[in-house]
């Protein structure tokens, strides 16, 4: 399955949303993408699975891509 992470750049910071970044990871379950970004040192926002018309969506944007971890 896919996931859309949102996320901080600074793990110490409020967040705020404009400064909100998001990628696409491939995981089996929110616990394992949890798991694959934990030396990452960002602030995880919020963890979404992407599926359907959603990832059709995702898909046509041109900056789409699922990262490799």
């Amino acid at each position: 399955m896919i996931y859309k992470i949102f996320y901080q750049e600074i793990k110490n910071e409020v967040p705020v949303r404009e400064k909100t970044k998001a990628f696409f990871l491939e995981a089996s379950s929110e616990r394992e993408v949890r798991l694959k970004l934990k030396d990452r040192s960002i602030n995880i926002e919020f963890i979404q699975p992407v599926e359907g018309a959603f990832l059709e969506y995702e898909r046509q944007n041109e900056d789409f891509k699922v990262l490799e971890i």
